[in-house]
């Protein structure tokens, strides 16, 4: 029987030694994203992969804010990030660095995520608002749109799975090579 581990068992580091481990080279931009809920997990997610930054961006509430908090468990402390109404400065400024930008949408010409390789390389994912998805002008910025296969009637994640997805798959690529 497996025995479930108490908290004190898990090892964690400190939010100081989190902020100075080397990051996987991934950041997040939400574009107009307004569930608080959503936000608070992008960050817990953020933090449990190890990602570079998240920049929020448009309507996306900023911490410190109660109902962010509620789903990040103090991860707005542990995850960098940064706010910028504009999504596409935060692209340009991304690009300029040499990220490769994605948005993580259902559009003409996607990349299914089972087939995207992804080799470590500097890389920002967009995840748009929760109804309207990423903005046309900003997906036609991207590299490139990833899509999610799915199978069932909807064809539709909540946003923030969707992150917790694509996320996975990205570092487990890095982590399993």
């Amino acid at each position: 029987m497996n025995r479930k581990l108490k908290l004190t068992e898990l090892n964690r580091i400190s939010v100081d030694g989190y902020k100075k481990q080397e990051k996987t080279p991934i950041v997040v931009i939400l574009d107009n994203i307004r569930s608080l809920n959503n936000i608070g997990s992008f960050f817990r997610t953020s933090d449990a992969f190890n990602i570079e930054a998240i920049y929020l961006c448009g309507i996306t509430a900023t911490p410190p804010h109660r109902e962010i908090q509620k789903t990040a468990l103090g991860a707005t402390e542990a995850v960098d990030w940064y706010y910028n109404e504009n999504t596409l400065e935060v692209v340009d400024v991304l690009k300029s660095k040499n990220y490769k930008v994605y948005a993580i949408e259902q559009a003409e010409d996607t990349i299914l995520l089972d087939q995207f390789e992804y080799n470590a390389e500097p890389i920002a994912i967009i995840f748009g608002n929760e109804v309207k998805g990423v903005e046309q002008k900003v997906i036609d910025a991207c590299d490139g749109c990833i899509e999610i296969p799915q199978f069932g009637t909807k064809h539709s994640l909540n946003v923030s799975i969707s992150y917790g997805v694509v996320a996975w798959h990205l570092v487990n690529q890095v982590i399993s090579k």
